[in-house]
């Protein structure tokens, strides 16, 4: 889930960049800055737990 979230914001930061678009603090740098985030925090492996019948199961 945290890498399609990474993956979202490094699209929204490419478009910010290509388009020179910034919405007050919402820069392509914060963009990519947040996807860097989700990424660490995606091969820590947080947020990797899936629930399946009531058990928690890690992939």
């Amino acid at each position: 889930m945290l890498a399609i979230v990474a993956a979202v914001l490094f699209g929204l930061a490419l478009v910010f960049q290509l388009a020179g678009f910034a919405f007050g603090p919402l820069t392509a740098e914060l963009l990519q800055t947040a996807g860097l985030l989700f990424v660490a925090l995606y091969l820590a492996g947080i947020g990797s737990r899936t629930y399946v019948r009531g058990h928690t199961r890690r992939r």
